[in-house]
């Protein structure tokens, strides 16, 4: 299965998806790029150093998201991917990139949806809202894309205990270690081995 990774920053996702390749974790699957939306991040050196192309598209480098949208679809398309997975992608996918590649997108979201997550809920938003609400477990989700925002069908969950004290980066770094670094590439694997397929309802284990 040929996966393109999308990240935004230091790329602790995609670390622990490389990670769980190198040592069959992940089978049957090769991570054939990782694309960023932002110049001089860490996660494009963790792609160089396992040696995967990284690449940068950049909507800053485009006159208008019409522009931009077109051409992230275009580099998509080069990589012919099979899975396509956000690990801490902040971009909104345009809607051509979901018409086109449905059920081939996935997501990983730093809550236990469908709490605190939706428009505006991402990074350490999501953990100072939990925190705020006063909630005693979190967690993280990864879920497939769809045209909504986080409201394509749950792949896995994982729960997180909050801790007295925790502050948004403490709970972030928790969930981090403690359910996205594990669902993420476990996610990866049901559908690399035919696992788990797309379908439009909550259900997804055949």
């Amino acid at each position: 299965m040929r996966v393109l990774v999308c990240v935004s920053g230091g790329g602790t996702n995609l670390q622990a998806i490389i990670d769980r390749v190198a040592d069959g974790t992940i089978t049957n699957t090769e991570i054939v790029g990782v694309i960023s939306n932002n110049y001089g991040v860490y996660s494009l050196e963790r792609a160089e150093k396992a040696g995967i192309k990284g690449e940068v598209v950049s909507p800053k480098d485009f006159p208008d998201r019409s522009s931009f949208n077109k051409a992230f679809l275009a580099k998509l398309d080069e990589y012919n991917p099979d899975l396509i997975v956000l690990a801490g992608f902040l971009v909104v996918i345009p809607p051509a990139v979901i018409e086109k590649y449905e059920g081939r997108i996935i997501n990983i979201h730093p809550s236990l949806i469908p709490s605190f997550c939706g428009t505006g809920y991402y990074g350490l938003k999501v953990h100072k809202a939990a925190l705020e609400r006063g909630v005693k477990v979190s967690g993280a989700t990864v879920h497939f894309v769809d045209a909504g925002t986080d409201t394509g069908p749950i792949i896995l969950q994982k729960a997180v205990y909050v801790e007295d004290g925790d502050t948004p980066e403490t709970l972030q770094h928790r969930i981090m270690e403690q359910a996205e670094w594990v669902i993420l590439p476990e996610a990866i694997n049901l559908i690399a081995t035919g696992k788990v397929t797309y379908k439009a309802t909550s259900d997804m284990r055949n």
